[in-house]
């Protein structure tokens, strides 16, 4: 089946066409997360045509993902999430080429990776990670694509298009404190109708056509089936160049990040403590005789169960709760603190190999 009996419903249309099905074929666009977000964008842009598609997350499929990450079976549970969400699309369209990036997007390779992209999707549900991907779009010139669901509500935008507002104009209070889906709770529906509307605002952008939601913020909610439109501006205050960026993230991520494999030899060991702020029935579980559960919500209350002159590990689920319970550790004049890269799903993989092994 050639490519024209392919796309033939979607190049009937006007705004398409021939000239439009070329501007898909010739795209590059990079989804940032393969979750609930990115199992609703990925399938409809590899379906219609866009030439290359990037999936970076470094993270492994769950049982507890299924009810929402729809484009992956019970018998991948275990495996990463960019390399079977690349065979779900190769399935779908072999004329798609796909990449998997089974990496946490950091400081020390977003600029490098998005360079090589035309659009920039962020399916994430972490608001550190947001900031990171709104200011790596401002250095790179990429226009980003933004989604976001709490509970039963999401929201939509498009930043840095053509030079328009960005996410700080939108949300100038760098506050990464918010549950997640994992804390929240979260319907499939509510994912799926966000991740089309992403989808939706790439392919306009490609096709140079409809009104792409730049400068303007789409909130939806299930329960009514209600949905508003709010008007931003650009703060031309905000200006996020290389130098800047390498200031504000890289330095951070080398004093407080530190990678798994390095600690390894440190479990057990009586000066050293893992802390890990994930809630009780999250798994992995993580075992260690120098490991503590408190969760990140209930932190600043049990500050009186951590020994300051320990050495304290944290982790999450996958690296993000942990910065913000590093943040709170160091406000309180916590000296010895690092951040596990990766969280419990590194941790746990490191685990598995070393117990193999011996």
């Amino acid at each position: 089946m050639n490519a024209s009996t392919r796309y033939n419903r979607q190049m009937i249309l006007p705004e398409i066409g021939e000239k439009g099905q070329e501007k898909l074929a010739k795209a590059k666009v990079l989804v940032i997360g393969a979750g609930g977000l990115g199992a609703a964008v990925l399938p409809y842009l590899a379906a219609a045509g866009v030439g290359e598609i990037g999936i970076a997350d470094h993270d492994v499929i769950e049982i507890s993902n299924l009810q929402r990450q729809v484009i992956y079976t019970t018998a991948a549970v275990g495996k990463y999430k960019a390399d079977e969400s690349k065979l779900m699309l190769e399935a779908l369209n072999p004329l798609v080429k796909v990449n998997s990036i089974a990496e946490r997007l950091a400081a020390h390779n977003a600029i490098s990776l998005f360079e090589n992209y035309d659009i920039i999707v962020d399916a994430t549900d972490s608001l550190a990670v947001k900031y990171l991907i709104n200011d790596a779009c401002l250095v790179t010139n990429k226009p980003m694509v933004y989604g976001s669901v709490f509970r039963f509500e999401g929201q939509v935008s498009v930043f840095n298009y053509k030079n328009g507002p960005t996410y700080r104009c939108l949300f100038p209070e760098e506050n990464t404190f918010a549950e997640n889906c994992n804390d929240a709770g979260v319907v499939g529906v509510s994912v799926g109708i966000i991740g089309l509307l992403q989808a939706g605002e790439v392919l306009k952008m490609i096709l140079e056509t409809g009104e792409v939601l730049s400068g303007k913020l789409l909130v939806y909610s299930i329960l009514n089936n209600e949905q508003q439109k709010y008007d931003f501006e650009k703060n031309n205050d905000i200006r996020i160049d290389s130098l800047s960026f390498e200031e504000k993230y890289k330095i951070e991520e080398d004093n407080n990040e530190i990678e798994a494999e390095r600690i390894l030899n440190q479990i057990d060991l009586e000066d050293v403590l893992f802390l890990d702020v994930r809630n009780p029935d999250e798994l992995p579980e993580i075992r260690m005789k120098n490991s503590i559960l408190i969760p990140l919500t209930e932190l600043e209350k049990e500050l009186e169960n951590l020994d300051p002159d320990k050495t304290i590990y944290i982790f999450c689920q996958s690296g993000m709760r942990s910065k913000l319970a590093l943040e709170i550790l160091l406000k309180k004049n916590f000296k010895k603190v690092k951040s596990i890269k990766g969280g419990a799903v590194v941790l746990n993989q490191l685990l598995k190999k070393e117990k193999a092994l011996t």
